[in-house]
């Protein structure tokens, strides 16, 4: 029922051709074959044989493969046969009045193994199928034309040397393209052609094993060469061979060994510690970590005089001097013997002796200590003994032994004698250089090439010669509201002797002994605590306190010195910190006591009153000066007896006088004629006693009633000699003269 709408399709096509009546008829017996339930549908199908080609055979022309045959077929040319599928026709090609096959190439399997097609059998008048299409398969025949083939290669293995009989290496592997379904085509065979009797193979899973034992201290490396064959090995068997490096590692099986069983070396009597006497070397066949060696002195012979140790790199033990030898004093040949063993197994070793031969050199001289230390006292006098040096000749033949000092900064506080002995040659100060490091020479007399040197230290021992002194500049402050008791200061001492247990002690002055206002306590640790001993101070009434101490050491002899503390009297505020005032220092205490008002108000009524007389000053008129005489800071002394106009030209006044004052108009007052002023008596002849007297009292009046006028600085001299001269003459030589001086 499946073809029916294929079979109906095909009789719609027919039925466009053939005659009307023949088309119904073909098209009823058709529906009624497949419509009656009771109709009986005869077998019919393909036949055919199967269908091979043998790969790789040479075609000339189309070989003839097979047939496809319908069994309806009555080879009368009614049916034909129809090929489609892969390589129909190109590679097959089929008689579509036969079904018989060809094939038209060679063909490989191994490319293509099978071919599917189809067939198909159809009427051919009507074109309709006769059996239905099926699908059949051509197979391609395997020849044995593909030799196998190695895979992963080439090979490289590694085996354990002394490994046990049958310990497997390494599987190779091998492929072959032919078809292992047909006879023996792909069936492999593994043999070994070179490698025995080291190693062995298994036939059909190349495993490789050891089959004998391997050293790889006589050979570390083997070639194997393995062959593979197809066909079991049979005739016409195609082969492969392949490569294998097998590498023998190596485990620790060897012990080291010595070159040689005794060794001999020498070294110097001079040869410091450390230095190296010799070098021995133990060979280990073994490789790797396995040849590692570790090497040590055995304990017995001498083997506390030298020391040994390994060389990680070289693998060579390297013996140095472990305590110092001397050709004159000991045994001159040691013996020592050395152990090599693996370093990881300690049963793998091997032993040697070493004798050591001790070389008599000449020596420099030798100090009988590596350092000296002295000491002096910092008052010593120059030429003062401060210790001694002793070198000696290490040879047997002693030499007579030189001392030097090396000239550096310290050098020159010091000299040394023939004998070793050293003495100061200045004098010495702790403070400056509290050390001294000098370097001492010995020299043998006979060889002046051999010098040793040592170091000298010299410590210069402090004598007490600077008195205490106070730590640091207190600026110590007193609170207003302090309580009597109190803590005002912490204060501390210094000295500049360099002495590590200084003890200093705190007095007060005896000049402090009445002080009810602060005192000192000593705290018997280098500090002194100020107290307050009343309560209460007063920034206005005593704004600063002084406070004498005597400070004084515990060296020898005792030292002391004398300190004034200054207290300063501060207002700390509500909280009475006495911080506030260490913040803002003295002057804003000034500031803001009741001094600073004072002073202020001192200040202004100064201000106003120089104001009130400086007004006062420019009202009031000028009395003290007459026709331009001033009053300089010079004194001026008339007692000159010459005669006449040649007094004016000895004494010009014109210099005296201030030439760019003004003058004020004063008040006409009524002055006798005859005595008008010193220029006119300089003229003439001079008044009598009184009436120079009055006119000098006159002016006396006029100076001390002048609020403006300003003490002048200079010192007039009048003298009056009485009259009888017509020169005025100012002599004083007469006995009736009188003077007055005005200041």
């Amino acid at each position: 029922m499946k073809n029916l709408p294929i079979w109906l399709t095909v009789l719609l096509e027919l039925s466009l051709l053939w005659p009307c009546a023949l088309c119904m008829n073909f098209i009823k017996s058709v529906t009624l074959q497949y419509s009656s339930p009771n109709h009986t549908r005869v077998k019919r199908g393909w036949q055919w044989e199967p269908l091979y080609v043998l790969e790789e055979q040479p075609i000339t022309q189309p070989i003839y493969i097979g047939q496809l045959k319908s069994d309806s077929d009555k080879e009368d040319g009614s049916v034909r046969y129809i090929l489609s599928g892969e390589g129909a026709g190109t590679i097959f090609i089929m008689d579509g009045h036969t079904g018989r096959i060809f094939v038209l190439k060679k063909l490989d399997r191994e490319e293509k193994p099978f071919y599917t097609l189809r067939a198909q059998a159809i009427n051919s008048l009507t074109g309709v199928h006769v059996e239905t299409e099926s699908e059949f398969v051509i197979k391609i025949l395997d020849i044995n034309d593909n030799e196998p083939t190695f895979i992963n290669g080439p090979y490289i293995a590694e085996v354990p040397e002394m490994s046990p009989i049958g310990t497997s290496v390494i599987q190779v592997t091998a492929v072959d393209r032919d078809d292992p379904t047909n006879g023996n085509h792909a069936r492999l065979v593994y043999s070994i052609i070179q490698g025995q009797p080291q190693f062995s193979i298994e036939i059909k899973s190349g495993i490789i094993r050891v089959a004998s034992q391997i050293d790889r201290e006589t050979k570390d490396q083997y070639h194997i060469i393995v062959l593979v064959q197809d066909m079991i090995g049979n005739l016409g068997a195609l082969s492969a061979t392949a490569s294998v490096t097998i590498n023998v590692s190596d485990i620790n099986d060897n012990a080291p060994k010595f070159q040689l069983k005794t060794y001999d070396m020498s070294i110097i009597e001079s040869a410091s510690i450390g230095e190296i006497v010799g070098v021995v070397l133990a060979d280990d066949v073994d490789t790797g970590k396995n040849a590692e060696i570790v090497y040590s002195i055995e304990d017995r012979g001498d083997f506390d005089v030298f020391s040994i140790s390994t060389d990680n790199i070289t693998q060579e033990g390297i013996i140095t001097l472990k305590k110092v030898v001397d050709f004159e004093k000991r045994n001159r040949r040691y013996h020592i013997q050395v152990r090599a063993e693996n370093k990881y197994r300690s049963d793998l070793y091997d032993l040697t002796t070493i004798r050591v031969t001790v070389v008599d050199v000449d020596e420099p001289p030798v100090f009988l200590k590596k350092e000296y230390y002295m000491d002096v006292l910092e008052n010593a006098t120059v030429g003062s003994h401060v210790g001694s040096v002793t070198a000696k000749d290490p040879d047997s033949a002693s030499s007579i032994i030189r001392y030097g000092i090396v000239q550096n900064k310290y050098s020159r506080f010091f000299d040394i004698c023939k004998n070793g002995s050293i003495m100061t040659s200045q004098p010495l100060d702790t403070e400056t250089h509290p050390w001294h490091n000098i370097t001492i020479t010995a020299t043998e007399a006979q060889n002046p090439a051999l010098v040793s040197e040592v170091q000298v230290y010299i410590q210069v021992i402090d004598v007490n010669d600077h008195p205490p002194e106070l730590q640091n500049e207190y600026n110590i402050y007193v609170c207003e509201k302090t309580k009597a008791g109190q803590q005002v200061q912490t204060i501390s001492a210094m000295d500049k002797d360099p002495v590590f247990n200084h003890r200093f002690y705190f007095m007060l002055h005896p000049e402090e002994a009445s002080n009810e206002n602060f005192t000192l306590i000593d705290n018997s640790d280098n500090t002194a605590t100020i107290l307050a001993l009343r309560n209460g101070y007063s920034l206005s009434e005593n704004p600063v306190f002084y406070l004498s101490i005597i400070i004084s050491d515990n060296g020898v002899p005792s030292l002391s010195s004398t300190s004034t503390l200054t207290l300063q009297v501060c207002d700390c505020g509500m909280n009475n910190n006495v911080e506030s005032c260490i913040n803002r220092g003295f002057l804003w205490n000034f500031f803001n006591s009741g001094a600073f008002i004072a002073i202020s108000v001192f200040t202004t009524l100064l201000l106003a009153l120089a104001v009130i007389v400086h007004i006062k000053c420019k009202k009031s008129p000028i009395h003290f000066s007459e026709k331009g005489e001033d009053l300089k800071e010079n004194i001026v002394k008339y007692d000159d007896e010459g005669g006449g106009e040649e007094d004016t030209e000895a004494y010009d006044i014109t210099g005296l006088r201030h030439q760019t004052v003004m003058r004020e108009n004063k008040r006409k007052r009524n002055i006798r004629t005859d005595i008008q002023s010193m220029y006119r008596l300089s003229l003439g002849l001079g008044p009598d006693v009184a009436i120079f007297k009055e006119f000098l009292s006159e002016k006396l009046e006029e100076a001390n009633a002048d609020p403006c006028g300003f003490a002048p600085d200079s010192l007039h001299t009048y003298s009056y000699e009485g009259t009888g001269s017509i020169s005025g003459s100012l002599s004083s030589l007469e006995t009736s003269s009188w003077e007055m001086n005005v200041y």
